[in-house]
Parts: C-alpha cells; sequence; structure tokens
C-alpha cells in the first residue's frame, strides 16, 4: 500500500475518533438527540465543505499543472525552432508533475542558451562593426534579432578571425609603406600636399583607414616616389657622367673635380645632390664654351675612336662635315657632341656584333701573321718549341675561321631581320667584306709566290752567268772515294749532263773548271762584274753567254711557266755540244 493510502486511512480514523469524542461529549453534556443530530450535521457539513475546498484547490492545481505544460511544450517549440535544434521526444509514464517539471527545465535551459547567442552575437556584430570601420568592408551578412545557429555563429567567429588578421596584416604593410614614404619624401626634400598624403605621414597610424582604395592610393604614391627618385638618382648618374665627360675634355685636375664627391655624399639628400651636380654641370658648361677649341678637339678624337670602334668607312667619316671644318663655334661643337652620342648609341645598340667582328678580326690578324711566319725561312732557327705551337694555332684558326663566320652570319641575319637594315662594316656588308679580306689574302700569297719564283729566276740566271755555287740548305753525307771540294775536279763530260739529274747536271755546270776562277785571293777581281770588267774567259765564250743570256730573259719574261733547272741545263748542254771542245775550259787571266 502507498504511503498516501496509508494516510487517508488514517485521517479517516482520526474523524471517526474525532466524531466518537464529540459524541462521548455531547452524552456527558446530556445534549438532546436532536441537537446531536444539528450538531452532526454542523460537523458533517464543515467537513464536507473542507473537503470540498480541498479537492477545488487540488483540481485548480492539476489546472494550473495543465496549463502549465501546455506553455512550456509551446515555449519549448518555439524555442527548438529559434535555436535551430530538434525537439526531444517526451518519456512515457510521466506524471503531470514530472512533465510539467522537465518541460520547465527545457524552456530555462533553452532561454538560457537563446540568450548566451544572442549575447555573443551581439559582440560580435560590435566586433564586425569596429573591423568594418577600419577596413571599410561590409558587414557579415547575418540578421542581428534573430538567435543565430551555432553553425552561424561558428562561422561568423571564423570570419572575425579572417577579419583581424586581415587588419594586422594592412596594419603592418600600412606602417611599412608609410616608413618609405617619410624617407622618400625627405630623401625627395618634399611635403605632403593632399589630405590623403597628409592623412598618411602625418596622422596616427590607427587612425588611417585600411581598405583597399586607401592602400592602393598608398602603393600608388610610394611608386610615383619611387619613381621620382630613381629618375633624380639616373639623372644625378647622366649629369655625373656629363660632369665626368666635361672634365676630361677640360682636362680638371683630379682635385678640383667636385662630381664623385657629390655623388659619394651619402649625408645629403638626393634633391640636394641633384641640385648640386646641376650646378656643377652649368659650372663646366660654361667653361666648355671659353674653351671650346680645346673641346672640339677632344670630341674628334672620341669621334674617331668611335669610327674605328663602329668599322665606318672613309666614305661614311666624310659624310660628317663639321669634323673638317676649321670655324670653331657652339654650333660645330653642338653638332660633335650629337655626332658622338648617336655614335655612342649606334656602338651601344649593336655591342654584341661588333664584339663577334673585332674577335673575327683579331683572330684573322693573328692567322695572317702566322701565314706570314710559316713562309719565313729564319723560322726554323726556333729551338724553343715555338715553331709546333706556332704551326697548331695556325692550322686550329684556319677550321676555327668559316665556324665564326658561319656564327656571325646566322646573327647577323637574325639581327637585319630584326632592325630591317643592312649591317655593314667599312661600308660595305659584313659578308662582303670578310670575302673581300680573303681574297685578299690569297692574292697577296698569290703575289708573294711569283715574288719567289722570280727570285729564283734571277738568282739562277745570275748563277748561270757568272759561275756563282748554288749550294742546297741542307748538308749531303759524302760517297766513299769521292775527292774532298778543297781538290780541283775533272770537267764533266757531254754525255754525264743527260744520264744524271737536273740538280747534278747544275752543281756540275757551275762547279767546273770552265766557270770556276783561280783560287788566288789576287785574281778574285777580276770575275767581280760590279767593276765593269769583262773576264778574258767571258771573253772567249761571249757567244755561248748571249745565247744562254737569252734562255734566262724568256725565262724571266714569262713567270708563269713552270721552268724547272732541267730544262736550263738541258739547253746549255745543247750549247756546249755545240760550241766544242774549246769552251770546255776557261783560262785564267
Amino acid at each position: 500500500m502507498r504511503k498516501s493510502e496509508i494516510h487517508a486511512a488514517e485521517s479517516v480514523s482520526c474523524l471517526n475518533k474525532a466524531l466518537n469524542e464529540l459524541k462521548d461529549i455531547w452524552e456527558e453534556i446530556g445534549i438532546p438527540e436532536d441537537q446531536r443530530l444539528q450538531r452532526t450535521d454542523a460537523v458533517h457539513m464543515h467537513i464536507k465543505n473542507l473537503l470540498d475546498m480541498m479537492i477545488a484547490e487540488e483540481e485548480g492545481l492539476k489546472k494550473r499543472l495543465q496549463n502549465s505544460i501546455e506553455t512550456c511544450r509551446k515555449e519549448v517549440t518555439s524555442l527548438c525552432n529559434e535555436l535551430q535544434v530538434q525537439e526531444c521526444q517526451e518519456e512515457d509514464g510521466l506524471t503531470m508533475l514530472q512533465l510539467e517539471k522537465d518541460l520547465r527545465t527545457q524552456a530555462k535551459m533553452m532561454l538560457k542558451e537563446k540568450s548566451a547567442r544572442q549575447s555573443e552575437l551581439k559582440s560580435l556584430i560590435q566586433q564586425d562593426q569596429d573591423l568594418c570601420d577600419i577596413l571599410c568592408d561590409d558587414l557579415f551578412p547575418i540578421h542581428p534579432e534573430r538567435v543565430p545557429s551555432q553553425q552561424q555563429l561558428q562561422n561568423y567567429r571564423q570570419h572575425i578571425n579572417a577579419r583581424n588578421q586581415e587588419k594586422e596584416r594592412r596594419h603592418a604593410e600600412f606602417v611599412e609603406m608609410k616608413r618609405q614614404i617619410t624617407v622618400l619624401m625627405e630623401d625627395l626634400e618634399q611635403h605632403p600636399d593632399t589630405s590623403f598624403e597628409k592623412d598618411a605621414v602625418c596622422e596616427d597610424e590607427d587612425a588611417f583607414c585600411l581598405s583597399v582604395e586607401n592602400l592602393s592610393s598608398l602603393k600608388v604614391l610610394l611608386h610615383q616616389l619611387e619613381s621620382r627618385k630613381a629618375e633624380s638618382e639616373a639623372l644625378c648618374v647622366s649629369i655625373r657622367g656629363r660632369i665626368a665627360e666635361l672634365c676630361e675634355m677640360l682636362q680638371v685636375p683630379e682635385e678640383e673635380r667636385e662630381g664623385e664627391s657629390l655623388m659619394q655624399n651619402t649625408y645629403a639628400s638626393t634633391k640636394s645632390r641633384l641640385n648640386a651636380l646641376q650646378a656643377e654641370l652649368q659650372r663646366l658648361e660654361e667653361l666648355k664654351k671659353k674653351n671650346i677649341e680645346r673641346v672640339i678637339h677632344t670630341i674628334r678624337s672620341e669621334i674617331v675612336k668611335f669610327w674605328e670602334k663602329c668599322y665606318y668607312s672613309p666614305e661614311q667619316r666624310q659624310a660628317f662635315t663639321p669634323y673638317h671644318s676649321d670655324d670653331l663655334d657652339e654650333e660645330v661643337l653642338r653638332e660633335h657632341e650629337l655626332e658622338l652620342e648617336r655614335l655612342k648609341q649606334d656602338y651601344a645598340e649593336h655591342s654584341e656584333l661588333y664584339d663577334a667582328v673585332i674577335t673575327w678580326s683579331s683572330n684573322w690578324t693573328l692567322y695572317q701573321e702566322l701565314e706570314k711566319k710559316a713562309t719565313d725561312p729564319s723560322r726554323f732557327n726556333n729551338r724553343g718549341g715555338n715553331l709546333l705551337k706556332e704551326e697548331k694555332q695556325r692550322v686550329d684558326l684556319q677550321k676555327s675561321l668559316p665556324k665564326l663566320e658561319k656564327s656571325l652570319k646566322a646573327q647577323i641575319d637574325q639581327w637585319e631581320a630584326t632592325h630591317c637594315k643592312e649591317f655593314r662594316v667599312n661600308g660595305q656588308p659584313f659578308l662582303q667584306y670578310v670575302e673581300d679580306q680573303w681574297n685578299r689574302h690569297h692574292m697577296e700569297k698569290e703575289r708573294e709566290k711569283q715574288e719567289r719564283q722570280m727570285k729564283k729566276m734571277k738568282q739562277t740566271e745570275e748563277d748561270l752567268l757568272y759561275g756563282t755555287i748554288i749550294r742546297t740548305p741542307t748538308k749531303r753525307r759524302l760517297a766513299a772515294g769521292t775527292p774532298t771540294p778543297g781538290k780541283s775536279r775533272k770537267l764533266t763530260s757531254t754525255s754525264s749532263l743527260y744520264s744524271s739529274t737536273p740538280n747534278t747536271t747544275l752543281r756540275s755546270i757551275c762547279s767546273s773548271p770552265s766557270f770556276r776562277p783561280p783560287l788566288s785571293s789576287n785574281k778574285l777581281g777580276a770575275r767581280t762584274p760590279a767593276r765593269g770588267r769583262t773576264p778574258r774567259g767571258l771573253e772567249r765564250n761571249k757567244e755561248n753567254i748571249s745565247h744562254l743570256s737569252g734562255a734566262l730573259r724568256t725565262m724571266a719574261a714569262s713567270p708563269q711557266r713552270n721552268y724547272s733547272i732541267t730544262s736550263v741545263a738541258s739547253s746549255y748542254s745543247e750549247f756546249s755540244r755545240h760550241t766544242g771542245s774549246g769552251c770546255n775550259q776557261v783560262t785564267p787571266v
């Protein structure tokens, strides 16, 4: 049995006991029966009214519980909708009190969650508003009156964090640009003019609006200042170069030159250095006007250097008429300066090709020098091993020059296609210039070859005329039984001239007693042609000598023909055979 039933049974027992006690009291008092009935009815009525009142109160409590349950259900449903959460299911078997308590607890917790979300939303909106004021951005898209969901709050928090990071980044960027702008303005001696420049440089850093537009404008301002400084520095360098040129033209001593000291003064601002350099340039320009003649001659020497660097032809040099003018005035000076500037620009534009041409020219000059050394007989006197090195170098150059010319041709073709004009060296196309150099080289070699042939034939004529002994450049080993050179030899017979080799025949003829004077020193003067005397031996052989001289003159008149010593010796052999034995010996004087 439940406790409530036990309590109810006890209440009934108490009521019965009370009635019994009332009955006993009434009996003792002696109250009549009718009054007892009245009193009993009064007690009954009183108890009934009390119980009815109690029942009514409990019924009211029940009704209030039912109303509370209904209200809590509605509130919970509404809060679930606002908080965007799923509504909890009610448990079965719960009493009205338990159900009302559970619903009231759920509503209380949801109201607390709603209040927390609304409070956080309000804080986030305030932070967002502050960031938007600084960054000049739009607010996060969220309704301030609605209860946000957890996901919306999470997104809002992430947005605020991103905005804070962006603020820090923009602030750091602004601080750095502000520092650079301040330094540049101080360097350029420039003050803020516009309100934006004043806000960016002079105002508090936290008060500056870090919008994208403001940062972009700040970047533009920074780039403008950097451009101005770069232009000023470039102008300083240009003026300094001009000052150096004028100092060289005017031959200003090193201790009197102020351009370098002005450029090296790092403590002075760019504006100050520029003003000082401009003043120095103005002073040198005035000095140049006073020394115009010397300056023009200096510029002319520079022009000649660049003419040589750019391989200008004589016609191109003659085209600049002020160079040959004797009237030296400011107009002529200006034309010379313009021409020098044009030459410098032309050399700068074509420097790669000119460097390649210089490389080819140096290799070509070295190749020609090695070619000349290769034909020089004195090269065999070298005992240091340079002969082999020079020959190897000459062969390498002979192979590398065509490759270099081919590479140059490709570069020139590309350059001409780009600039739509012809690249010239010494007034003619470079390839034509190279071809002319090769042709000139071959012609020079051919001319030297012909000169050597003429010299050799002339020497042969003199040897045959005057009996000069022809000796080979190399020594020959004497065979066994050969007489010594100091002893006299017998004249070789006519038949031996035909059977021997050409060199042997010529050596036999030239070394025969018929053409060799006596060894006496007092007789040598009779054989010297420079004295204008005719030896008596030659007097007797005038006819033979005239025939021989005619043959040699025929050889000299036709250098293109390949005369050999064999043919000369053969002619002389026939001449000896026809003259008889009288010419086999020359009578000494």
